[in-house]
Order: C-alpha cells, then structure tokens, then sequence
C-alpha cells in the first residue's frame, strides 16, 4: 500500500499512487490544478497490461508519494 507523504509535487518527478488496488507510477506534468497533479502513465513498462482506460489522470496531493525527483 503507498503512504502518501506531505509534499506537493512539481512537474518533472516521479510518484506512485494507488487506484482499484493496483499501484501506478508516473510522471508529472504542468497543469493549473490546485489540490490535484497530473500525473503521464506511459512511463509504467506494463501500462498496457492494466486495464487502464486512459495514459493520464488525476491525482489529489493526498492520495500520492513522491519517489523520484
């Protein structure tokens, strides 16, 4: 289980996070969100193999820990 932490992330680094009890891993990109990141997925070597609907989504700053600056 991740154990989001208190940080807030920036575009250009790396978190995972958690959603229907598979752990996703991806990279950040700009956005005008406030209480939320978006979060690019195609990093994850076997996105094709969730079934995932979309390569981007939104993660609230709760809900993610940053693994990689």
């Amino acid at each position: 289980m991740v154990q989001p932490d208190d940080r807030i992330a920036t575009p250009g680094q790396i978190v995972t996070f958690e959603r229907n009890d598979i752990t996703f891993t991806g990279k950040v990109i700009p956005s005008q969100c406030q209480q939320s990141v978006i979060v690019d997925l195609t990093i994850m070597d076997n996105l094709d193999e969730i079934d995932f609907e979309y390569d981007r989504t939104v993660v609230a700053h709760t809900n993610y820990r940053i693994i990689e600056e």
